[in-house]
Order: C-alpha cells, then sequence, then structure tokens
C-alpha cells in the first residue's frame, strides 16, 4: 500500500468539546487538570480516528489550546516582558492564554498580543513579538508529553512544527520596521536555532523518525536574504537525529522551488490542489533519496474528490518514486469541519456531495488502494459510490439558476460610480447631523444565553413566530435605549437575530446549504460554521429590512443597516469549485446590491457592509493581487453603487495588514472604513497616512478579543495618535470589532468609557 500521512487534524471535537472546556475554564468553572483531560481525551480520540483510516504516520503537535504558532511561541519561552515570564521557570497555560487574550484565571492581566490571519485563511494566529538579541529555551513540555501519549497508545507519530524562518517571517517588533521580510530578522536565528536543535535531539530520544517543519512562506514572494538562510537553517537542523519533511502549502513554490535543490531534508510536501503545476519543477530540483509528498485531497474544502482523475494523474508518479512517494491531504485538515457522519438533517443528495476531516482521510485511503492497484470488493465498491456521488452532482439541476446567470451576464452595464467622496460628505453630515469624533460600534451586542435560546427553540418550531418576533423586538429596543443612554451617536440595531454574520444571510439567500456541526476554528474559542455555496446565489426576498427599519423608528439618532459583504461571504463559506470564485462573488454582490437599496428605500441613512476578509482573499504571490483586487473591489461596488449620495456607505475591516493595499482599499469607495488598531497600537494607520487616505476612518480603540475594559486615558492616547497620523475631521471612535462574545457588564463600562474618550477629544 503507498505510504500515507496527515499534515494535521481539527482539535476542536464535533461537539466543540475543546471550545467549551476553554471557556468554562476562563470563567473559573472547571479547573486546569479537568481542562486538560479534556484535551487529552481529544487528541486520543483524534489519533484514534486517523489511525483507522490506516496512516502510516499520524501528526502530533497539531493540538493547540488556542493556536499553533502561539503554542510554539510559549514552547520557545518568547513570552513579552509585561507578562511577568520568569526566564528560568516553565511558562504556564495561563500565561499562554494572557498573551493570547489579555487575561487568564491567573496571572497579572495585560494587553494581548497582536492576533492576525494565517496566510489566506480565516484561521487566525497569535504573531510572535519580536526583540534584537532575543534568547529562547524549551519553556514548556506540551510537544514532547504529546508524543509519548501518542506512542503510549501505540500510534506512529510524526511530530509537527512551525519551522525557523516562517515564524521569524511571521513575528513582528519595533526594531524590524520594513514589515515581515525585514532582513535584521534573521539575526535571531543565531539564538533560535540551538533551541530548534534541541527539541529535535529530544524527539529523536523518544523514538521519533520523523518530523514535519512547516515552511509555508516558501509559496511567498521572498527577499533573496530568505531564500539564502534555508541552506544554514537545515544544514543545522539535519544534524539532529530525526528525518525531516519540509511542508509548503496553499500555493506553488514558483521561483523558491530552487531554495530546495540540494537542501538537506529527507522530503518535502507541496500542495498540488491549490497548484498542480508546480509538480514538474519540484521532481526536477528533489533527489532519488528525497521522499516526495503531494498533497492532493483538499484541505481547504468540503467537496468529494475526483479519485479516479487522481489514480490516472499519480500513475507515472508512483512508477517513478516508488516508495518514495507519499500521499495526503494539501494541507493541514484543520480548516474543514470533523466528521460528516454528525450531520443527520442535511439532505442525502447533497450531503452525498460532501467530504469532511474524517472522510477525507477516508478518500486518502481509497486513492493509496487505487494507486497501488487492489482488487479488494470493498475498495472498488467504496470507488464507485465515489464516483456516482460526483456524477449526480454534476448533473443536478439544483445548481443552477436561469434568472441569476441572466442578470449576471447583465451586469455590466450597472454603474459602479457615485459621486466624489468630497461632495457626499457634505450631504451626508447635513442629513445625519454627527458632532465631531463621532461614536459608534461595529454592529454586533452580546448574545445572552436566552438570546441563543430563543433563536435555537425558533428554528426548531419550538417557539412561535409571533412570540420569537416580540423576543427579538424586545432586545432591538433593550440595546437601542441602551446605546442612547450612553451617549452613542450612530446607532446599531445588536443583531439578536443573527446567529453568525455570514451564515445568517445564507440560510436566506439561495445557492446555500447548513450544517448542523460543520464547525470550524477560526482563533481561539471562536468556532464558525461555514455555509455551504452549492449553487447559484439569489435574494428571494429583503434579509435586514425589517428588523433596521424597526430599530430606526425607535430613535431619532441614525441606525445603521447591517450587511455582510460579497467578498467576505465568499470566503468564510465553503464555495462550490466547479465555476470561478469571482463568478460566485458577482452572483453575491447583485443579491446585496437588492438589499442595500432596500434599506436606502425603508429610510436608513447609513449602511454598513463589512468586508473582514478583504485582504484574506489575497492571492499569496503579489503578481496575482491585480486581478483578485480588480474584481473584489468592482464586487464591492457592485453592491453599495446604487445608493443616494446623502446615504452613507460603512465597511468594517479586521485583523489586516493593509500597508500593501491600501489603493485597493481606497478604490472600494466607502464613506467611512473602520478597522482594528488597538492590539496594534494604531500600527496600521501609517498606510492610511502614507497614501492621504481621503474618505472617514474609525481606528478600534476598543479590543473585544480580551475581557479586559480599556481606561479612558487608553483610548484618548490612541485616538491622539490617530489625529497625528491623519486629520481629525475624519476620525470615528469605536471598538474593533462586533460585541457579540462580550458580557454586558464589560460592554457598558469599555462603550461608556469610549463614549467619554470620544467627549474628551472634542474639547482637548
Amino acid at each position: 500500500m503507498t505510504f500515507t500521512h496527515n499534515l494535521g487534524f481539527p482539535r476542536i471535537g464535533v461537539q466543540r468539546e475543546l471550545k467549551r472546556a476553554q471557556e468554562a475554564y476562563w470563567a473559573g468553572d472547571i479547573n486546569q487538570q479537568e481542562l486538560e483531560t479534556v484535551g487529552r481525551e481529544l487528541r486520543a480520540r483524534h489519533w484514534e480516528t486517523q489511525a483507522r483510516s490506516g496512516l502510516s504516520l499520524v501528526p502530533v503537535g497539531d493540538f493547540a489550546w488556542y493556536d499553533h504558532v502561539l503554542e510554539w511561541t510559549t514552547l520557545l519561552g518568547a513570552v513579552p516582558a509585561r507578562f511577568g515570564q520568569p526566564s528560568d521557570q516553565p511558562v504556564a497555560l495561563d500565561t499562554l492564554f494572557r498573551m493570547a487574550r489579555g487575561r487568564a484565571p491567573s496571572g497579572t492581566p495585560a494587553a494581548a498580543c497582536e492576533m492576525t490571519k494565517w496566510f489566506d485563511t480565516n484561521y487566525h494566529y497569535i504573531v510572535p513579538e519580536l526583540v534584537p538579541q532575543q534568547t529562547y529555551r524549551i519553556a514548556r513540555e506540551a510537544l514532547f508529553d504529546q508524543v509519548r501519549e501518542a506512542i503510549e497508545l501505540g500510534h506512529p507519530v510524526k511530530p509537527v512544527i512551525p519551522g525557523p524562518l516562517t515564524w521569524l517571517w511571521l513575528g513582528k517588533g519595533d526594531a524590524f520596521a520594513q514589515g515581515a521580510g525585514d532582513p535584521a530578522k534573521l539575526a535571531l536565528l543565531d539564538n533560535l536555532l540551538p533551541v530548534y536543535a534541541e527539541v529535535l535531539e529530544r524527539l529523536h530520544t523518544l523514538g521519533v523518525e520523523w518530523v514535519q517543519i512547516d515552511e509555508p512562506i516558501l509559496v511567498q514572494d521572498l527577499p533573496d536574504a530568505w531564500k539564502q538562510a534555508f541552506g544554514r537553517v537545515y544544514q543545522t537542523l539535519s544534524a539532529n537525529g530525526v528525518s525531516i519533511l519540509l511542508a509548503t502549502y496553499f500555493e506553488s513554490l514558483q521561483d523558491n522551488v530552487s531554495v530546495l535543490k540540494g537542501l538537506p531534508v529527507q522530503g518535502v510536501h507541496v500542495d498540488l490542489v491549490r497548484a498542480p503545476e508546480q509538480l514538474e519543477s519540484v521532481l526536477q530540483v528533489l533527489d532519488a533519496q528525497q521522499v516526495l509528498s503531494v498533497g492532493v485531497i483538499d484541505g481547504r474544502n468540503i467537496w468529494r474528490s475526483d479519485l479516479d482523475a487522481l489514480t490516472e494523474k499519480l500513475g507515472s508518479l508512483v512508477s517513478q518514486r516508488g516508495d518514495k512517494l507519499w500521499l495526503a491531504p494539501s494541507c493541514s485538515l484543520l480548516h474543514v469541519p470533523v466528521d460528516l457522519d454528525a450531520e443527520q438533517a442535511l439532505d442525502a443528495e447533497l450531503k452525498s456531495w460532501l467530504s469532511f476531516a474524517t472522510q477525507k482521510l477516508d478518500e486518502l485511503r481509497l486513492l493509496a488502494a487505487s494507486v497501488s492497484g487492489t482488487d479488494d470488493p470493498a475498495i472498488a465498491k467504496a470507488l464507485q459510490q465515489q464516483r456516482d456521488a460526483l456524477q449526480a452532482r454534476r448533473s443536478s439541476k439544483r445548481i443552477h439558476n436561469v434568472v441569476v446567470q441572466q442578470r449576471l451576464a447583465q451586469s455590466d452595464a450597472v454603474s459602479r460610480t457615485r459621486a466624489p467622496f468630497s461632495s457626499r460628505i457634505v450631504l451626508q453630515k447635513e442629513r445625519l447631523g454627527l458632532p465631531a469624533f463621532p461614536t459608534t460600534t461595529i454592529g454586533s451586542f452580546p448574545q445572552t444565553i436566552e438570546i441563543r435560546k430563543q433563536r435555537r427553540d425558533w428554528k426548531q418550531g419550538v417557539l412561535g413566530d409571533a412570540a420569537y418576533e416580540k423576543a427579538m423586538r424586545e432586545e432591538i429596543e433593550r440595546v437601542v435605549r441602551f446605546q442612547e443612554e450612553i451617549g452613542l451617536d450612530m446607532l446599531v440595531h445588536g443583531e439578536p437575530e443573527r446567529n453568525d454574520m455570514v451564515e445568517y444571510f445564507g440560510e436566506l439567500l439561495g445557492g446555500f446549504a447548513f450544517t448542523q456541526n460543520g464547525w470550524v476554528q477560526s482563533y481561539g474559542s471562536r468556532c464558525v460554521k461555514p455555509p455551504v455555496i452549492f449553487g447559484d446565489v439569489a435574494r428571494p426576498a429583503a434579509m435586514t429590512v425589517a428588523w433596521s427599519a424597526y430599530a430606526q423608528s425607535l430613535t431619532k439618532k441614525p441606525v445603521k443597516g447591517m450587511l455582510t459583504g460579497p467578498v467576505t461571504i465568499l470566503q468564510w463559506s465553503f464555495v462550490r469549485d466547479d465555476q470561478p470564485r469571482e463568478t460566485t462573488c458577482r452572483q453575491l454582490a447583485l443579491a446585496l446590491r437588492d438589499e442595500v437599496n432596500d434599506l436606502e428605500a425603508a429610510g436608513i441613512a447609513a449602511i454598513q457592509i463589512d468586508e473582514p476578509a478583504f485582504r484574506e482573499g489575497l492571492p499569496l504571490r503579489r503578481a496575482d493581487w491585480q486581478t483578485y483586487l480588480d474584481w473584489a473591489v468592482d464586487c464591492f461596488k457592485l453592491s453599495t453603487s446604487g445608493v443616494r449620495d446623502d446615504t452613507q456607505i460603512h465597511t468594517h475591516m479586521c485583523y489586516s495588514e493593509f500597508n500593501d493595499i491600501i489603493e485597493s482599499i481606497a478604490a472600494m469607495d466607502a464613506d467611512v472604513i473602520t478597522i482594528e488598531t488597538s492590539r496594534s497600537n494604531m500600527e496600521l494607520l501609517q498606510a492610511f497616512e502614507d497614501f492621504h487616505y481621503p474618505n472617514d476612518i474609525g481606528p478600534g480603540v476598543y479590543d473585544i478579543h480580551s475581557p479586559n475594559i480599556p481606561a479612558l486615558d487608553w483610548m484618548v492616547d490612541l485616538m491622539k495618535k490617530a489625529a497625528t497620523k491623519l486629520p481629525a475631521e475624519q476620525l470615528w471612535v469605536n471598538p474593533d470589532c462586533g460585541l457579540k462574545t462580550r458580557g454586558w457588564a464589560e460592554t457598558r463600562a469599555a462603550l461608556t468609557a469610549m463614549v467619554k474618550a470620544a467627549e474628551t477629544l472634542r474639547y482637548t
């Protein structure tokens, strides 16, 4: 049988057991020992699931209490000084949590570390903080403990760790001002590599044969100094007793393939799902003794694989490389739900088209058997079932909508232009009557247990339509009155009716389907359940108008209509793979355009179309950026350009780097953009300053991903810092993101302080 392995498995559990245990621990409902018991049980279950699929090696070290980069950062002892970590003591789990979220059951609260997106995914990681001459040591034993756990359970293990160059590339520090590729960071290798070597030596002592070292930066544009560093790094690491599988994923190596030539590693993994064209160039630089691991099962999407096509494609490769060919998913399965078998309500036809993490490993097993030429009847039957499901999907009448396709064909004639911002803003100020430094929030307010229960009971038919609407209206009124009480200037309705900013809209659009347990980790304990876009997207009826209009009827202050933008709905869904993503995005944009126009017709004077995933969708190679940016900007403008000039269009983006795409963000031509800046200490505003961003901007001053309540002086200082970079008349005051996950007590305290901060700014 052909050798198979996996790069990583979802850690949250099919019922989100990890999330529930984390949040119970943070709330003081369970102790650390009970939390760690849940972790051990999940790891054991997931290793067993993978072992049953026949994997030759099972990944260890892919489990994380918050995210895998933070796990590695704490193992290295790279804890910022504000967390008070003794240099001769192990890094405690609560220190890890304080780095991620600002506080934990023990330890002094401190400002959380910055968080951002993992390459072009919706998974977040905590950014390593780098300082010159930083020293490192093995400061946590979790990796080694987990290796022992897996070995004791009888599994063939393959530890998974971030590569030293990728870890440095992702890190930030005040002394490294030239961005990710700052060559000054490479000076830290002198202190970093000995710790990596010690880790590999300890793993070898535990009986480990192979270690997967992830270096996904190899699929990005790299300066020469970083390319050259690979030789030095892996020459050092190759002498520590274990075989190294250097893993890349998410894109093609392209010119970086030359880095692999002569590199002293025993194997290389490449992603042939996202970049099948790279195979030939990779084969040319590997020698006959090096393992080639090919990622051929899609680790980023949930559609079944065409195993017949893969068998044909891999046939000559199997003959050519023999036991030096390994089969694997394209990347870690962290990005897909755990197990399709947990879906009991999904209709049988659609379910037959899908494959979650557990099923992807079954597909890998079938593929290995198929390329090996097995004559097992059970394998033959399973392969035929795969063929039947693929054919059923291709021929299904559910996928296509003639009306949507006709409208899309005519969309080029739809205007995307509005009057210049300089004239629009005069009309908007007259209509809205806002003060200097106007205050607002991003959209959602705390969703209590009672709100979630009411929504759940309504969906299950326990609560009738009239009772549900009454409950939601009562919550909307509560939120509106609260905002009036504390003095916010532009209000929101609070979104009590929404389970998720993407799922809510998908439930009301045609061409979408939904799972019960298709959860995917976004960060820490935050899990999302991405909708499935299986067909053409249509809007049968208005989705938000009634809720927004009701909220506006309660107050004389302006209430924003709240929508999720087309690019974000696309990025945060599992998208059909039978047409270009751009086509699906344009269908979404047309549906949202209708909603925007209906909100305006209902008297809503400001409409926010959130695009937090705009930067996330950017291709990993700069040469591919403009094509994406052109259609992404066009889709946003297609959604928003049908309104009058005195209707104010807002958008929101969070946890992204904007410097290199600021011109495209400006081209979106939103009247107001709100962004995350509190964790990065207004660092992101540099892009808006250098570019002379022409429209209004709200740099977030309240980090909603931490339970810490920001001090009044802290927020005033942040806004004063912003005012040194941008004209004060352009600035709004707002949180970083929505308040859905926060409690009411901290929300009241934080927003009250935020309003006072704005008042202080107006009179100083």
